[in-house]
């Protein structure tokens, strides 16, 4: 699972918390999606860690986080809304990490990145 060593406690928290009552794809994302929700304290500034071929932030760059994307967004992969060069679009949220956020948000950020570093699907 791409390297990325087991964390009990995540498991547990992403467990009981995420995916507690998912029976399908559905519902993980919309679990996923509810958690992150309430989680994530908007707005949040944010730097991007990766290049995606679906985005078109640079590693390094910095943005600002503005909401969760639309559910109908979030299917597949959790996308937040970010100011970018005067516009607001939805890039994936395992594509960024928060500056300076507060200990929720950063605990929610990594939870998801664990979840997709793992290699686990919806």
């Amino acid at each position: 699972m791409r390297g990325v060593r087991e964390d009990k406690a995540r498991e547990h928290r992403i467990d009981m918390e995420v995916i507690v009552d998912a029976c399908d794809e559905t519902e993980r994302a919309m679990g996923w999606y509810c958690y992150l929700q309430d989680k994530l304290t908007f707005p949040f500034k944010a730097r991007c860690v990766s290049k995606r071929s679906i985005s078109p932030l640079c590693a390094g760059e910095s943005v600002e986080a503005v909401r969760m994307a639309p559910e109908s967004e979030c299917e597949r992969e959790m996308f937040v809304m970010v100011r970018w060069r005067k516009q607001v679009l939805a890039v994936p949220l395992a594509q960024l990490v928060g500056v300076d956020v507060d200990d929720e948000t950063e605990l929610a950020i990594g939870d998801w990145h664990y979840w997709t570093e793992r290699g686990y699907r919806f």
